[in-house]
């Protein structure tokens, strides 16, 4: 298979037009009910690439009709602390969805704080109720970056049922949940993740149907293990641009592909904002 057989998907295309979407959900809900749909994001620390994340989602937001709420806490904010804070924001009525940027610090017990988010404002899908909801098919949110794979794979009439799909990787808001929303779309799921031997890997890649990257490991995947005709999900980003996959070799193998950039980051955060006004929808009971 050449090269140029590999179609990109496109996933700042894609994610246009869910903000566009949103924007009009967003406008429809306010005119209705006079209650603007806001995010509130919470930050500990001055991470650059955080800070810069957040601004970015500030600014999709307001594309979308979505109002922001900003909360910046300092580096040696304790779990505690940050706690409270999640707590008042999830009694806030105002506030439809809230954003825990992450990472935030060795020193912060992330699992204890992300459970402290209500889950029907927990629109990056973070918490435990979300992951329960996600694996058994019930009503919640996704966790963002699954559910923009799941995004990407619909807009491209990639239907997963009856293939075998492979996730490398095995975090608790990526690979887990990806897997989780894949196996209740029927498709036959192979976790692999950093500690899988190199050869075991390459031959379980050899077999998928559906590849998605999610380890963190720049160019782990080879473009010699992708299965002709694969379509390949980087959900990784790493150093220099670089995901998880070797991107120019495994074009020449695979159907379809995620670049990255501008692969499945952008819908990402479209996905985040259609979730927001989502939440926002059950919440006014409108």
């Amino acid at each position: 298979m050449s090269q140029a057989t590999a179609t990109l998907m496109d996933g700042t295309g894609l994610a246009r037009r869910i903000v566009e979407e949103t924007a009009k959900q967003a406008a429809d809900l306010t005119g209705r009910t006079g209650v603007t749909p806001c995010l509130a994001t919470v930050l500990v620390g001055e991470d650059p690439a955080s800070v810069t994340y957040v601004r970015m989602k500030q600014n999709r937001s307001r594309k979308a009709g979505i109002a922001s709420r900003h909360v910046s806490l300092p580096a040696a904010t304790t779990t505690a602390e940050l706690i409270g804070t999640l707590t008042e924001l999830s009694a806030d009525p105002t506030v439809h969805g809230i954003l825990l940027q992450h990472p935030m610090g060795p020193h912060i017990d992330e699992r204890a704080a992300f459970e402290a988010i209500a889950p029907e404002k927990d629109v990056d899908g973070v918490t435990l109720a979300s992951f329960s909801a996600m694996s058994f098919g019930l009503p919640g949110f996704s966790s963002c970056t699954p559910g923009a794979i799941m995004r990407l794979l619909d807009a491209y009439d990639v239907d997963p049922a009856g293939r075998r799909a492979v996730v490398v990787g095995r975090s608790a808001i990526l690979g887990r949940p990806v897997g989780m929303l894949l196996l209740g779309r029927d498709a036959t799921v192979t976790y692999c993740h950093s500690r899988t031997p190199a050869g075991d890997l390459s031959a379980v890649l050899r077999e998928a149907d559906i590849v998605v990257a999610a380890v963190g490991r720049a160019r782990l995947i080879r473009g010699e293990d992708i299965k002709p005709g694969a379509v390949v999900v980087d959900a990784g980003y790493n150093a220099g641009n670089v995901g998880d996959v070797d991107f120019d070799g495994a074009r020449e193998r695979a159907s379809l592909i995620t670049p990255v950039p501008g692969g499945v980051g952008p819908v990402t955060i479209a996905t985040l904002l259609s979730q927001t006004v989502e939440a926002a929808v059950r919440q006014t009971g409108a």
